[in-house]
């Protein structure tokens, strides 16, 4: 098979007739709340695990996925719902116990053809994910997609669409690892906490902190031309030395007492990004980047908080100064931004969602998305943990995804697409 990129150039994956998998017992039915910041990520996350194990091969494991499906929904049933529009204007869920659509597939080649999914190839891997054909919109995609393929190696891929309005990583790599927990006929370990009201608004909402994570910025850098380019997508591989080397040359710099891996990264970047842009000096730029809540909150929120504890801090430059001063600088900026995030900051979040019904403006901005904390490497569904996992996609130009990597998952992968003239500064930039 020609490969393009490391790539299967020609995967061919047959899908069966997608089914309902309903929760294996009656649970819950009516109206079941989400958040304001479950509000503010209304998209699909398509992600892949890639499983292979020689004594059991591959006949059974639809079944046994479907199966414990079925099961696990009993303890996640908001899942088996649909979306829907409150009276308010907002996302809730009708909690019809419907179901999670689940397909099972067969592709032409072994899993090994399909090349490195650590880096991103939508048009391939999407195969593997199925899609709710003539879906105008999120109303119209049930919450969790699940799709089985058979490989001719006796290996298999999970593929799913899960909507980010239901869960953040956090939440979702809970769910993944309950499920399978359940196939392997175990207790869930972290059973999910489903009550949403402990992030209800405050009673009169109040905005106490400039929240420039809305705020348009008016775009003078003439990137648009650039983005008729053809899109590239890229994988870059920090492995713990040249993480280590990041932090010493940010530290050499005199100007810092202590900077973090994800500080000097998220800043390096940010930098780099704009510079292979080509911003103009005078063109400010957003960096946006999601902050746990969960124990910033007081109280934490409780363990197995289904739901997205996330809220997203920001902070704001022009790319001149960005580009003119030693990368300590741009480092503090994202310091500050992190410790920005207080129980106070992220109830005000919740508050200005409340007042203004506004969403994240990415006008002339960078969203990095870090899931390399994240443990869906040790998913299990009976076949052992997954030889490769991984998104199928970025979901917007603006976004940088972290990636753990490696063996012990020291490295971490950064994934992100750019137009080809900047994709090839950009690469000269990410040498160290």
């Amino acid at each position: 098979m020609d490969e393009s990129n490391g790539y299967a150039s020609e995967l061919s994956v047959t899908q069966g007739e997608p089914m309902l998998v309903p929760p294996a017992e009656e649970t819950k039915k009516g109206l079941y709340f989400l958040s304001n910041l479950d509000q503010n990520i209304a998209v699909v996350v398509r992600t892949i695990y890639c499983f292979k194990s020689n004594e059991k091969g591959n006949e059974q494991a639809g079944q046994v996925i479907k199966d414990a499906l079925a099961k696990v929904l009993v303890h996640y049933y908001p899942l088996a719902g649909r979306l829907t529009i409150s009276s308010e204007g907002k996302l809730i869920v009708d909690c019809t116990g419907e179901g999670a659509v689940f397909v099972e597939a067969e592709a032409n080649c072994t899993t090994e053809e399909i090349g490195d999914i650590t880096k991103p190839d939508p048009a391939t891997l999407s195969k593997l994910v199925y899609d709710i054909p003539g879906a105008k919109n999120i109303l119209e995609i049930p919450l969790l997609v699940a799709q089985v393929t058979k490989f001719k190696c006796g290996g298999f891929v999970l593929g799913l669409g899960l909507q980010h309005c239901m869960c953040d990583g956090i939440g979702a790599m809970e769910f993944v690892n309950s499920w399978g927990e359940t196939a392997r006929g175990l207790q869930l370990s972290v059973p999910p906490y489903l009550d949403r009201s402990i992030l209800k608004s405050r009673d009169p909402p109040k905005i106490e902190f400039p929240h420039h994570e809305f705020a348009e910025i008016e775009d003078l850098s003439n990137t648009a031309n650039l983005y008729q380019e053809e899109m590239l997508y890229r994988s870059f591989c920090f492995d713990p030395d040249k993480l280590e080397q990041l932090k010493m040359n940010v530290m050499k710099e005199g100007i810092l007492k202590k900077c973090t891996t994800f500080e000097a990264l998220s800043a390096f970047v940010w930098r780099a990004r704009s510079q292979a842009l080509k911003l103009r000096p005078d063109q400010q730029t957003k960096l946006l980047f999601a902050v746990d809540g969960r124990s910033r909150f007081v109280p934490a929120l409780p363990k197995g908080y289904f739901g997205n504890g996330i809220v997203l801090t920001n902070s704001l430059c022009s790319a001149g100064e960005l580009l003119e001063n030693p990368l300590s600088f741009t480092v503090e900026l994202v310091q500050k931004a992190v410790q920005m995030v207080t129980d106070s900051y992220m109830r005000s979040a919740i508050d200005y969602f409340e007042i203004t019904r506004a969403r994240p403006s990415l006008a002339a901005t960078l969203l990095i998305t870090t899931w390399s904390r994240l443990t869906f490497h040790i998913t299990d569904f009976g076949w052992g943990e997954p030889l490769l996992s991984g998104p199928v996609a970025l979901p917007e130009k603006e976004v940088i995804l972290f990636l753990s990597h490696g063996n012990e998952r020291k490295s971490i992968n950064v994934l992100l697409g750019l137009p080809s003239p900047a994709m090839k500064i950009f690469e000269e930039l990410m040498q160290i």
